[in-house]
């Protein structure tokens, strides 16, 4: 059986010429530029062209871009959406498909439409908004409690990222002597795998949630293409429902992205983010010092005022109680006076009924008793008083006023 048989390059400029009939004119492709490999020494740059669907690459090509038109398609970049042309970008380009025997497939790119990619990221957003609205969630994260004092910071970064040095040079210099504490957590903060960067930070600081009192995501400046995956419903959604407050610094004044819409606190810089931080420090200080100057100065007041009430209360008492001590002295005095009138009376008093008394005494005493006839008798030393105390055997002493007298006893 005869084979026909053909050439490499046969095949290769058949394809050539068939795609050439076919695709003779110039088109307009929707893709997203996966990566732009822009190539400094030629300025030509060799796009890796994707299209995805669910998160998954359908389709993948290889193009060009010669550098006459990537410099004037970049400017137009440059004037309408403040960034570059760079990796990450869904674009709407001008090709011709053409194909080369040794380099394959590719697509040319002759123009590239700035509004189509500025359009896709409003898209982005929009329906990203639309949806966390829906869910009921999109204000979740401002209805947080802030602290009082946000002093414990988690910092979504990159080390080396100037706007992080920034944040930190002013919460570390600011003039109050206020001291915060804070963690980087190192992040991606774009193109396609900082919105798995950030959340996967995110995921780490949950876990962590009794160490920090807020959250802060900071980045520099950047246009709306740096700063698309902001719009990300899934890197929206982890910030809305996390469960300390998220504050975002990422560096840009226009066209406010939805994570920084869900976050409890917005700046527009991270310059202003670590301003805020320090007027909330601020805010707290102030009055608490203002307090302290009132209380020295009432506390001042308060005893000047005390001191002349008992200065005061020590003259009227000094006063009072000499006058007090005076009547009293005098009510003393004539008390005294009254009391030895008092007691010579009853002195003078006693004295004579005491004279008395000794007068009846002396009339009853037994040498006056003898004096009016009186006589006592007596046997061995005793006073006789009954009969029946004599003893016969024992002589009778009689005692007279003036003497005494013997007896013998004969019954």
């Amino acid at each position: 059986m005869d084979r026909k048989i053909f050439s490499l390059s046969q095949v290769a400029k058949s394809i050539q010429k068939t795609l050439a009939d076919r695709y003779g004119s110039a088109y307009w492709v929707k893709a997203e530029m996966n990566k732009l490999n822009h190539y400094s020494h030629s300025g030509h740059c060799y796009p890796d062209l994707v299209e995805k669907r669910d998160g998954k690459v359908i389709a993948e090509m290889r193009s060009i871009l010669w550098k006459s038109d990537f410099q004037g398609i970049n400017q137009r970049f440059l004037e309408i959406l403040n960034e570059p042309l760079k990796d990450g970008v869904a674009v709407l380009m001008l090709v011709n498909i053409s194909f080369d025997p040794i380099y394959g497939m590719s697509l040319r790119i002759l123009d590239i439409d700035p509004s189509f990619s500025l359009g896709e990221l409003a898209r982005e957003k929009q329906e990203s908004i639309a949806r966390l609205q829906k869910e009921r969630i999109f204000d979740a994260n401002k209805r947080l409690k802030f602290p009082v004092l946000p002093k414990r910071l988690a910092i979504i970064s990159v080390e080396t990222s100037k706007g992080y040095a920034d944040f930190l040079k002013i919460i570390d210099n600011n003039p109050y002597n206020y001291k915060f504490e804070y963690k980087l957590f190192p992040a991606l903060l774009q193109g396609d795998k900082a919105v798995q960067s950030i959340i996967e930070q995110l995921y780490t600081i949950s876990s962590l949630t009794e160490e920090f009192d807020a959250v802060a995501i900071i980045r520099g400046g950047g246009g709306d293409i740096g700063l698309s995956c902001y719009n990300n419903y899934d890197l929206a959604k982890e910030i809305a429902i996390f469960p300390l407050p998220v504050l975002t610094g990422i560096g840009h004044s226009t066209n406010e992205t939805v994570s920084e819409m869900v976050a409890f606190k917005n700046a527009i810089t991270p310059s202003e983010l670590a301003d805020l931080l320090i007027q909330r420090f601020h805010e707290f200080a102030v009055p608490v010092l203002n307090a302290e100057e009132y209380l020295k100065t009432r506390i001042g007041e308060y005893i000047k005022d005390r001191k002349t009430e008992v200065d005061q209360a020590t003259r009227q008492f000094q006063l009072a109680s000499g006058n007090l001590i005076g009547i009293e002295t005098s009510r003393l005095s004539t008390f005294e006076n009254s009391v030895h009138l008092l007691v010579n009376q009853h002195l003078r008093t006693e004295s004579k009924a005491l004279e008395s008394l000794e007068k009846q005494v002396r009339l009853l005493s037994p040498e006056n008793v003898l004096k009016r006839g009186f006589s006592l008798s007596y046997q061995n030393g005793e006073l006789i008083k009954s009969k029946h105390q004599i003893d016969t055997s024992v002589p009778l002493v009689t005692k007279l006023h003036d003497g005494e007298v013997k007896s013998t006893i004969n019954i």
